[in-house]
């Protein structure tokens, strides 16, 4: 196996964060939240390590999202890959999902200097006109309208083959094992849905499996479901 490069880390635990972190507050640092069952993190860990390779004056922290989950919410990660650039302790850049271009332009622009640390809105073309706005009538109807696409809506974090947190994939193992086809949609794509599903099923959290157009629950009612037999009673 080729070696890593110096500036590398494996993170161990919160304590080992914070000293790798504080060794130079003047540094540029890129953390990578990754899971080992994501694939696109796979891809992704390989473009980090190359980054690294390439820049040697970046420290580049690797921290396994749900072993280290202390960091991962210190953070506010909620779905992997993330990856959040820093300067000491202050924040320059994140970037959510496998954008192997966006995170590589992040990494080139910071490590130039303190120079580059700009407001990330400066842009040299005119900002796009602003959609309309969504009123909480139209959103509420296109909530019940996805939730009512197909007998089982499994709202989630990525997809059923790339999920992006650990809830979401156990519960689409759940479900697979169980032989239950569904449809799904990722809530990272639509904030106003993820937010306004939120208030809509009174649930702050996701994954949520929808039946027959209402709402059952999460991971663990789910899971309950299934043990006691009622999943199989609701879909029969």
């Amino acid at each position: 196996m080729a070696q890593t490069p110096a500036n590398f880390h494996e993170v161990q635990s919160a304590e080992h964060f914070q000293t790798l972190l504080s060794e130079d507050l003047n540094r540029v640092s890129l953390i990578n939240f990754w899971a080992p069952w994501a694939g696109p993190c796979k891809q992704m860990n390989e473009v980090v390590l190359e980054l690294a390779k390439k820049y040697s004056e970046l420290l580049v922290l690797q921290v396994e999202a749900e072993t280290q989950s202390d960091i991962s919410e210190s953070f506010e990660v909620e779905a992997v890959p993330t990856f959040v650039v820093l300067r000491g302790h202050t924040l320059l850049g994140r970037i959510s999902g496998a954008d192997a271009p966006a995170l590589t332009e992040a990494i080139a622009t910071h490590v130039r200097g303190p120079s580059s640390i700009n407001p990330q809105s400066h842009t040299d073309r005119a900002p796009p006109a602003a959609a309309p706005q969504e009123t909480q009538e139209e959103l509420n109807q296109r909530l019940h309208k996805l939730m009512n696409q197909s007998k089982v809506v499994l709202f989630m974090k990525g997809s059923p083959d790339q999920p992006r947190c650990g809830f979401s994939r156990r519960i689409v193992d759940l479900l697979r094992t169980q032989g239950v086809e569904f449809s799904s949609f990722d809530i990272l794509s639509d904030e106003s849905v993820r937010q306004g599903l939120k208030v809509l099923n009174n649930w702050p959290t996701f994954p949520q499996l929808i039946i027959n157009g209402e709402f059952v629950g999460g991971l663990d009612v789910v899971k309950e479901m299934v043990d006691n037999g009622e999943l199989k009673e609701m879909l029969a």
